[in-house]
């Protein structure tokens, strides 16, 4: 019979597990304690070429955070070794679907129900962005059967890390452009917490895929990690696509191509590799977007954080829920 057992936060099982879920604690939030209706004005003075990348760049990443949060989490939550490790999956798998959601807190504010219907459709149909889902969602789905090996195991965190530090940025970049230049700042304050999210998600991931990477021998290092390399090939291809559909009617593909390189270079990293992509300049507006550290409450500028979380506690009382009483003092 298997045997169940529970988990047992006493005992560590790594030298990071812990701080991973201090870490994603310390990061929790939820789309509505923001309030990116403050960017009304600012749609409205978007170009209509902008409106539509702006659009079709959050489409494509609610398809995205939807496949990670219904496939890629649960099933490597499922074949990863850790009671812990597991534990900290299925919060990281939470957050992925607020994430999903909270784009369509900004659709809402910004958007008509039929140009939200038509970006969903879109996201349903384009090329570009139904290969890379396609491709990632393969690697999970190989996790479904009764016996997985190792190295299945190891190519689905790969495929996640992948998706996760690599893919998502071309979606991201133009936000993090706008709010640079004071447009979409309150909207952009959802981006940047799920930006926050998806870094230590990486982070983590990849630290699970490296611990996997170590126990094989040279010969299946390499054929691993070449494995990897041509997974990135074709993902890195398919974004260069990907990016000229979305981005070049404003004219911003090569700076979003730049920065696509710049986080490849980063997933790599995450997985315990190399760099190899050379990077020339990424826009200095978008890295320091990146840098959530940085926001401050500032309330003489229109670049400050627009988190609208309560800071007056109102404690109930037995006699808050007595109806008679109520009752009488109305009539």
């Amino acid at each position: 019979m298997k045997q169940f057992k529970a988990v047992n936060w006493n005992t560590p099982e790594n030298d990071y597990v812990e701080m991973f879920w201090e870490q994603n604690l310390k990061q929790f939030w939820i789309d509505t304690e923001y309030i990116p209706s403050k960017d009304i004005d600012s749609w409205k003075s978007l170009s209509p070429e902008l409106r539509e990348a702006y659009k079709k760049a959050l489409g494509g990443l609610t398809l995205l955070d939807t496949l990670q949060s219904h496939t890629g989490m649960p099933k490597v939550i499922d074949n990863i070794e850790g009671l812990q490790n597991k534990s900290v999956l299925s919060y990281m798998c939470m957050m992925e679907a607020i994430h999903a959601k909270s784009y369509s807190t900004i659709f809402t504010t910004v958007a008509s129900t039929t140009e939200i219907d038509a970006i969903f459709e879109w996201a349903s149909t384009n090329e570009q962005l139904q290969f890379k889902a396609k491709t990632i969602d393969s690697y999970y789905r190989k996790l479904d059967k009764e016996h997985v090996s190792k190295e299945e195991v190891y190519m689905a965190l790969v495929a996640s890390v992948m998706l996760e530090t690599f893919l998502f940025y071309s979606g991201f970049f133009l936000p993090l452009w706008l709010a640079g230049q004071g447009q979409m700042v309150a909207s952009c304050d959802i981006i940047k917490k799920i930006i926050a999210d998806e870094s230590i998600h990486g982070v983590f991931v990849g630290l699970l895929a490296q611990e996997i990477f170590d126990t094989f021998n040279e010969k299946k290092k390499e054929k691993l990690k070449a494995d990897l390399l041509a997974l990135m090939d074709i993902l890195y291809e398919n974004e260069m696509k990907y990016t000229d559909h979305v981005y070049s009617d404003i004219g911003l593909g090569a700076e979003v191509k730049e920065y696509i390189r710049y986080n490849g270079n980063k997933a790599l990293m995450n997985l315990g590799f190399e760099p190899r992509y050379e990077i020339n300049e990424v826009n200095p507006i978008v890295l320091n977007g990146l840098n959530v550290e940085t926001t401050q409450h500032d309330f003489f500028s229109k670049k400050s954080t627009n988190y609208e979380k309560t800071l007056e506690i109102v404690y109930l009382h037995d006699g808050d829920f007595d109806m008679k009483k109520e009752l009488e003092m109305e009539i």
